[in-house]
């Protein structure tokens, strides 16, 4: 049995595929749970729509509780942390975390980076010893988990080597902080043209679903019997 954490990040509610004005990564991250499932039904699908009930962001009163040994924590702290713990058990129970990220302003939405930054726990996701050698962080995350992120841009040339691709901090975005936790197996497609709204759009949408099923193939074989 396999474990996937299905995130959605756009502020747009429906999906391209069945609402006017929809959401391409919502479009594309459907997809993947779709695919997935005609071949694993009885897998474990974890929803999570940050971008309509996004996680509350980190406070000075979160950082206090985050950097406090469980065992010294006040009741207030363990409540201020509740959120983020449960989103951390998301995580760690995932096998794989599939993401519909759009690139807002060259980056990933605010709904989601409030979700990394609750993902990010001293303690849980990584270690901090200022008396280690070397290095004082350590990742924590161990299993063999992957990092999907389905995007869409309203230009187009985001790609490594393309036309404004240093202008791209949607999946460095994602990937430097889960990499840096221990999660190292990355992958990534993503609609362009959205704002041209002709040809390039439809069929980088085409190319962007035929990746996505290209990827639920090359990830089966790791759960096969």
């Amino acid at each position: 049995m396999a474990t996937i954490l299905h995130i959605d990040s756009s502020a747009r509610p429906g999906r391209s595929d069945t609402t006017a004005h929809g959401s391409h990564s919502r479009r594309l991250s459907a997809r993947f749970i779709s695919e997935w499932q005609q071949h694993r039904p009885d897998d474990t699908i974890i929803y999570r729509d940050v971008g309509t009930h996004p996680p509350t962001p980190v406070t000075g009163d979160w950082i206090h509780a985050a950097f406090t040994k469980p065992d010294q924590r006040e009741g207030w702290m363990h409540d201020v942390l509740r959120e983020s713990d449960m989103l951390v058990d998301e995580l760690l129970q995932a096998d794989i975390i599939v993401a519909g990220v759009p690139m807002y302003n060259f980056g990933m939405p605010a709904q989601m980076k409030a979700w990394i930054e609750n993902i990010v726990r001293v303690g849980r996701t990584f270690g901090f010893d200022r008396a280690r050698d070397g290095v004082p962080y350590w990742p924590m995350v161990t299993d063999n988990k992957t990092a999907i992120v389905l995007s869409a841009r309203g230009d187009f040339g985001y790609n490594p080597g393309e036309r404004v691709a240093h202008l791209n901090h949607v999946e460095g975005g994602v990937f430097t902080p889960l990499e840096y936790i221990g999660i190292t197996d990355h992958r990534s497609t993503a609609v362009e043209y959205d704002e041209f709204g002709d040809d390039r759009t439809r069929h980088s949408i085409a190319t962007a679903e035929a990746e996505v099923d290209r990827l639920v193939q090359s990830l089966l074989p790791r759960f096969a019997a």
